[in-house]
């Protein structure tokens, strides 16, 4: 099986994604074994809702929608030109993958089967629905990744890499137990934003996107504002309010009156509006319903402190403040096939092994 056929095969899958991110899906004609795959994918849709109370529909249908947009030709063309593919002997790749959000380990799948290799995914219990039945439909549209594709719940065995993803404490585990092996190994990460009190009501409102979208659990949401000295945080909360009815889903209400109510008999100084509360901390990881901020005075100063923690740091949101790293309001949920996860170049890793 050539680049092209392994390419074509993901394009095929985005087709076929492309009719479940609304609402009401909507069945497309001519989309490549629709009859056999599309009823049995909602179900997995419906079934993933069940296991797991935080994949709403409307978080599952987004992350469906951005990959549906993700699998393009242009998009596998401004990816993958920079790279040398060349005949490999297949290594099998094990991923051991998070599950924070829907399909959070889909990259690291589909980088491991578009670079040639094959690969063994141990998934998280909080997101097991998706990627197997997806995998299925990939066998069809291209029956030559039959055999390549190996999903398992017992201990790992017989791979030549790893990919995984987990917390701090994991990530201790899987460097001690893979240290003979290939390994890409991803730890906690937050995102950031840098406020400078001259955003627009546009990009404030945006901004929510980037704090509330699937809860704020995802490494890529911003859970930590820079903002200046005397910053006005009445700007940031009209911003925010389009998300307010997140509050009406019980799993976050938890949460947020879980945090509230730990903040105020510890005695911090908090602002809230119903929904969010924000609280002046040092840290980069706030709990659900949170985010934190920290001042700052001077643009460099703080350009050196992201700097010295940019390991901590997955996404940095602004407007002028650093363009070389920096990401739009509302884009932090939106990456694209070329953004990897960390800054390490996943293909480049296993284009050497």
């Amino acid at each position: 099986m050539n680049l092209e056929q392994r390419i074509n095969a993901f394009i095929k899958l985005g087709e076929f994604l492309s009719q479940f991110t609304e609402r009401d899906s909507t069945k497309i004609e001519d989309i490549a074994h629709n009859d056999m795959f599309y009823d049995g994918f909602k179900h997995q849709m419906k079934l993933a809702q069940e296991h797991n109370g935080w994949f709403t529909k409307s978080n599952i249908n987004f992350s469906i929608h951005n990959w549906a947009e993700a699998l393009t030709v242009p998009n596998f063309k401004i990816w993958l030109d920079k790279y040398s593919f060349q005949e490999l002997d297949p290594k099998s790749i094990a991923i051991i993958m998070a599950g924070n959000i829907p399909l959070v380990g889909f990259h690291d799948f589909l980088s491991v089967l578009v670079s040639g290799h094959k690969v063994i995914v141990k998934l998280s219990s909080n997101d097991k629905q998706l990627l197997p039945f997806l995998a299925k439909y990939l066998e069809y549209v291209e029956p030559e990744f039959k055999g390549r594709i190996l999903f398992t719940e017992e201990k790992l065995k017989g791979f030549d890499a790893v990919i995984a993803t987990g917390s701090d404490n994991t990530a201790r585990y899987f460097e001690y137990y893979f240290k003979d092996k290939p390994t890409i190994i991803r730890k906690s990460r937050n995102s950031v934003a840098v406020l400078t009190g001259s955003e627009t009501e546009a990009q404030l409102t945006a901004l929510s996107e980037d704090v509330f979208r699937y809860y704020g659990l995802g490494c890529r949401n911003v859970s930590k504002l820079f903002v200046p000295k005397n910053y006005n945080f009445d700007g940031f909360f009209t911003g925010m309010f389009s998300w307010n009815t997140i509050i009406n889903q019980a799993k976050y209400a938890n949460n947020y009156d879980y945090n509230k109510a730990v903040y105020l008999m510890s005695e911090f100084d908090l602002l809230e509006n119903g929904f969010l509360m924000i609280k002046e901390d040092p840290s980069h990881a706030s709990p659900i319903a949170t985010v934190f901020y920290e001042y700052y005075e001077d643009k460099a100063v703080l350009q050196k402190k992201l700097d010295q923690d940019k390991d901590l740091i997955q996404c940095i949101v602004a407007d002028g403040f650093n363009p070389n790293v920096e990401i739009q309001f509302g884009e932090t949920q939106n990456p694209k096939l070329w953004n990897y996860a960390d800054d390490i170049d996943t293909i480049a890793f296993l284009l050497k092994i």
